[in-house]
């Protein structure tokens, strides 16, 4: 392994923990905010603040380093034609479509559209720890070579 590799490897699990912090942290950050009760103006604002600079400012970012250290390990290393790469990269889809979805939510949170209640929230928060569960295993364990 060339010590090129390695950077790059660092840089897909640096990258990775921090898409996955704000994907774990941004769906809590609704189940509070959903919660307020009306007329809270000022903490609603907060909340739209601090659910736009986690999108914007870590969380997309690190989701497009992951996707670009990920590419360049799959090439570099020739596990692109195994299966559990092919099944960890439809899981990563899978995880990138709920980004999106969040993202969704980050906008209507902050044109007063939401239309979910705190207890919503909580059940998606657990959505991203189970693909996080499974793409981890497969990352390691490489099932079927």
């Amino acid at each position: 392994m060339d010590n090129l590799y390695l950077w790059i490897k660092a840089g897909h699990i640096v990258s990775l923990i921090a898409w996955m912090a704000a994907m774990l942290y941004l769906p809590r950050l609704f189940v509070y905010h959903a919660g307020l009760p009306a007329g809270s103006e000022v903490q609603s604002a907060t909340f739209k603040i601090m659910e736009r600079r986690l999108l914007k400012a870590i969380m997309t970012p690190a989701m497009i380093l992951t996707w670009i250290f990920g590419v360049t390990l799959a090439v570099k290393s020739g596990y692109y034609t195994s299966y559990w790469l092919q099944l960890k990269f439809l899981l990563v889809v899978v995880m990138s479509g709920i980004h999106g979805w969040l993202s969704k939510m980050v906008k209507d949170f902050a044109a007063d559209r939401n239309r979910h209640g705190s207890r919503f929230y909580r059940v998606v928060n657990e959505v991203p720890t189970l693909l996080m569960i499974l793409i981890v295993i497969l990352a390691v364990v490489k099932p079927g070579g």
